[in-house]
């Protein structure tokens, strides 16, 4: 873990923030590329998110909880937004906000159809820059949903690119970026290049409006306004006034936006609106009292030339209209804007290039400040583009889901069903948070276990706001009352792995070698929360109360031969990789309460619990509380789910996944001269060892090395490690040449089957779907996983001083396992020897185009055989991992 690097200006802003509603942390990127087709905008009968609001309606349908755009900034709550919109003058509608096929329409799920770039951006997001390519012709939103349609499983997906939209480069490169000049003054410059051979024309509409917060109860609340302000020889402008507004009273403080200025260029047209809903287009009839002027009065305007807009120039969504007739190839336009907290601005527009070549500039200072000596030029683009699309991928996640399921209005209640649909035992959950979320297209919510992979790489560029995140699921308006922690909107019941003591007890760490100072009161209000999750766990996850877990499907969806959160009858099928993380969990709580000791040793007696339960369920893993089966196949040396039955007999589902490489991840090391100023801890460490030889045998192993003796904490043993480790880098098992594979290459010939039901080895997209079956854990290599692997083998390398091979057993040490895995992954995005990224497969545009090949997209995962990019196509989430695998590795 690389240590402190020298500062720059980014860092001294980050030194300035002491809350998130005012300062530099008050606006940012934080309104999501899709809000509908949410569960928070399903207000069905069905539960049929998709199909309640789609991307069809979004124009013309206020949203309750959340805006959409793209490119877009706001508040830290979300009271007012910025976005630009687009129209090449032949798309049937305006382009204010991405399109994508829905999960039922996607031959593999729901699937963003845009090409966006997270390109460049600071965690004060004093500095932003975005880039989406946007084709002169108009866009294909039919044939897209057709072809997809038309494709099954095993198809490839039908791009965006196949449609020959962009052929010949007739297309628009868009820049966006912001520069903040103060916390409440913001340069906005939008520059659009013509990369096609002809002239081609361009409309850009910068919107502001505010987000409906008025209109939701059974008497509508006064709503803000946006209408003309100061105008001089070289600047428009328009005026925001939300003084009339009740604040929202779910925020925790008296919290309004203030008066606003957007100043803009003269030469454009001013629009007014309401954003309220089209209720005639929406709902097909319009109620007593429905609104004149509506949301997608802009695009009726602008597209079919309608007399709709506001004509007293003053509503709660706004725009100015520019139209460039015929931009001429390879030329561009350049549109600034700024945004400002004072009329009082001189020349307001003369400015904006000057303020964001300056942030960008103290952006390149504050990246160079992070990126590791030994990093290439490359690996240091890849860094700061996955650090920049991480930080780009905040939300203001606004969620009451105790009005959601009651409802705002007692004239209009949602309907009854909605409350045993999902998410009926989750009333206390509310949400006025800036949240790190996996993506804000395909997924525009926190998921719990992403969130806690996240929580790494933010941590290089800004701890403050990674352990912030950390906190927040464990804070009471999230973390159950019984102890469990959210999993995501579909489904918060949902179990996600219990990874979350892991990433806190990394992140301190983290933060503590990167300042210099040990934030020890965050560590231990996270660690009561997580004991109550541990308690959880225990009390609900092991019915059996043998230390033995069952969990559910645990994030890893089609991973295994049945549907795991769905078992029919009384059979119950004890997990490998529940068991493992719950082991891992023990150990994670173990060392975090060893570190609270250090000043408190009332500590030691709950650090003494959880190493005392991580070897009840260790060696639970190998004995099942005394039953004549075991989690672990001798035979086969490796780990295996098995399914009991009520009569006791029971069955092994031989699937080598990563399932049974997961009891990998509960490893920790314990040297006898480090644990020596933990008297208490200490003596009843050694007191198990002594008296209770069958339980630590085979998972706790005692190696005396010249200098210091080690206790390895590890439910393999010895044999075991050689013979699992082997297995995991055999290229014809898991390894691939770009990481580890999610399931074994071996059953491609070789599948499992299970009542008619097989699983077998699928590198790239799912064939089989289980539990949603947008994603696939049958073969492809996933970042989270397999950084999680790399970190187990370099603790097992510092515990068993290189390998547990003997002299006869020649083998790979630990330490160069993980270092060849690390490796692999960079690899997928990084150039090979032919100039070639494997991520983006055999797209030529993507690869040899140069205005296409250096803008790196960070997939969900990622096939098996080639490396190429699969699922999500902004997954920042976890996928920006490989930060801090550049971080590691090339320090």
């Amino acid at each position: 873990m690389a240590t402190a690097r020298r500062t720059s200006a980014e860092h001294e802003r980050l030194e300035e923030i002491n809350d998130s509603t005012s300062g530099w942390r008050r606006w940012g990127p934080y309104v999501s590329d899709r809000a509908w087709a949410t569960v928070r905008e399903d207000y069905s009968e069905d539960g049929d998110a998709w199909d309640f609001l789609p991307h069809d309606l979004a124009r013309s349908k206020a949203y309750r909880w959340g805006e959409d755009g793209i490119a877009g900034i706001c508040d830290r709550y979300q009271l007012l937004v910025f976005a630009p919109a687009f129209w090449n003058g032949n798309d049937p509608i305006l382009k204010e906000r991405l399109f994508g096929l829905s999960g039922p329409e996607g031959n593999h799920g729901e699937d963003v159809k845009e090409y966006y770039f997270y390109v460049d951006g600071t965690p004060t997001h004093s500095y932003l820059r975005f880039v989406y390519k946007y084709p002169h012709a108009a866009y294909p939103y039919q044939r897209l949903i057709d072809e997809a349609a038309r494709r099954g499983p095993r198809d490839p997906e039908f791009e965006l690119l196949d449609t020959g939209v962009f052929d010949e480069d007739r297309y628009f490169d868009i820049v966006v970026e912001y520069a903040k000049v103060t916390t409440e003054d913001i340069a906005i410059r939008i520059t659009a290049t013509n990369r096609g051979p002809d002239p081609a024309p361009l409309h850009l509409i910068p919107h502001l409006w505010f987000r409906n917060t008025w209109g939701w109860e059974a008497k509508p609340g006064a709503p803000p306004r946006v209408y003309p302000g100061p105008a001089g020889q070289a600047h428009q402008s328009l005026v925001t006034d939300d003084s009339a507004v009740e604040c929202v009273a779910t925020i925790p403080v008296t919290y309004r936006v203030g008066q606003r200025i957007l100043f803009a260029p003269p030469g454009g047209t001013p629009l007014f609106t309401d954003n309220e809903t089209n209720q005639a287009r929406v709902f097909g009839c319009e109620g007593p009292g429905a609104p004149r002027f509506v949301k997608d009065a802009f695009h009726r305007h602008i597209i079919d030339g309608e007399d709709c807009l506001k004509p007293d120039r003053c509503g709660t969504k706004a725009a100015i209209h520019y139209h460039y007739e015929a931009v001429p190839p390879g030329e561009s336009v350049t549109l600034r804007l700024r945004l400002a907290d004072s009329v009082a601005v001189f020349a307001p527009l003369s400015e904006v290039d000057e303020y964001v070549d300056l942030r960008r500039s103290e952006a390149d200072d504050f990246y160079e400040a992070i990126h590791p000596p030994g990093a290439s030029a490359d690996e240091k683009m890849i860094q700061r583009q996955s650090l920049a699309g991480l930080l780009w991928t905040k939300q203001s996640y606004l969620f009451d889901v105790s009005v959601w399921l009651n409802g705002d209005n007692p004239d209009n209640p949602p309907p009854a069903s909605r409350a045993r649909i999902r998410n009926e035992h989750w009333g206390h959950l509310n949400s006025m948070r800036v949240m790190t979320v996996p993506d804000k297209w395909e997924y525009p919510w926190f998921a719990a276990w992403d969130l806690a992979f996240q929580c790494v790489p933010l941590a290089l560029v800004d701890a403050n706001f990674a352990k912030n995140q950390l906190w927040c699921l464990l804070f009471e308006q999230f973390q159950h009352p019984n102890g469990q922690i959210p999993a995501y909107e579909w489904e918060f019941s949902d179990l996600n792995p219990p990874v979350h003591a892991w990433a806190v007890w990394r992140v301190y760490n983290m933060d503590r070698i990167r300042s210099g100072s040990a934030d020890r009161d965050w560590l231990e209000r996270c660690f009561h929360k997580l004991m109550i999750n541990f308690a959880w766990w225990i009390n609900k996850v092991d019915r059996a109360g043998n230390n033995i877990f069952e969990g559910g499907f645990l994030g890893l969806d089609n991973i295994a031969v049945v549907d795991r959160s769905e078992m029919d009858g009384d059979a119950v099928l004890e997990q490998s990789d529940a068991t493992g993380w719950m082991g891992m969990f023990c150990l994670n709580l173990m060392r975090i309460a060893l570190e609270l000791a250090k000043a408190n040793p009332v500590y030691e007696a709950l650090a003494t619990k959880y190493f005392q339960h991580y070897t009840y369920v260790a060696s639970a893993m190998k004995h099942m509380g005394n039953r004549d089966f075991q989690l672990w196949d001798e035979e086969d040396g490796f780990f295996y789910d098995v399914l009991r039955h009520p009569d006791g007999r029971f069955q092994k589902f031989r699937v080598r996944s990563l399932v049974g490489l997961i009891p990998l991840f509960a490893v920790e090391r314990l040297e006898e001269s480090w644990i020596e100023p933990f008297h208490e801890f200490r003596a009843h460490l050694h007191w198990f060892l002594k008296n209770r030889r069958e339980q630590v045998e085979g998972v706790v192993h005692t190696i005396h090395h010249e200098q210091d003796t080690t206790h390895a904490l590890t439910i393999l043993n010895q044999d075991q490690l050689r013979r699992i480790t082997a297995m995991m880098m055999d290229p014809d098992e898991f390894l691939s040449p770009f990481g580890i594979r999610s399931m074994s290459k071996a059953h491609t010939e070789d599948p499992f089957h299970h009542e008619g039901k097989s699983v077998g080895y699928e590198p790239a997209e799912a064939i089989t779907k289980i539990k949603g079956g947008n994603s696939n854990w049958r073969g492809p290599i996933w970042f989270p996983t397999t950084f999680l692997l790399i970190e187990s083998l370099r603790k097992l390398g510092k515990a068993f001083g290189g390998d547990v091979l003997d002299a006869e057993t020649p083998g790979i040490p630990f330490n160069d396992m993980a270092r060849e895995i690390a490796e692999r992954l960079i690899a997928i995005f990084a150039r090979d020897e032919t100039g070639r990224r494997p991520v983006y497969g055999n797209s030529e545009k993507f690869q040899d185009d140069p205005h296409w090949r250096d803008f790196i997209l960070f997939y969900e995962y990622f096939n098996g055989d080639t490396g190429q990019g699969l699922g999500a196509s902004h997954q920042t989430g976890w996928t920006s991992l490989i930060a801090s695998l550049i971080d590691e590795w090339r320090d």
